[in-house]
């Protein structure tokens, strides 16, 4: 059986949990932090999970090995 490849920019970016939902940090906290209101940075730094069935399965083929 051939070994399955990880495409390495998304385990970059998205982790699985112990249940096996896919956790990911949002964007947009680079820069322009200035006009951004303080709730809306520390909402920010806070991981999401990835509430999307057809979008988490299709990153689960991705992500083989978790």
């Amino acid at each position: 059986m051939a070994k399955l490849k990880t495409k390495k920019g998304v385990s970059k970016r998205f982790k699985m949990t112990k249940r096996g939902k896919i956790k990911y940090l949002a964007g947009g906290k680079s820069h322009l932090l200035s006009s951004k209101t303080k709730a809306r940075k520390r909402m920010l730094r806070r991981a999401k999970t990835l509430l999307d069935k057809k979008k988490s399965r299709y990153l689960k083929r991705m992500l083989p090995y978790g």
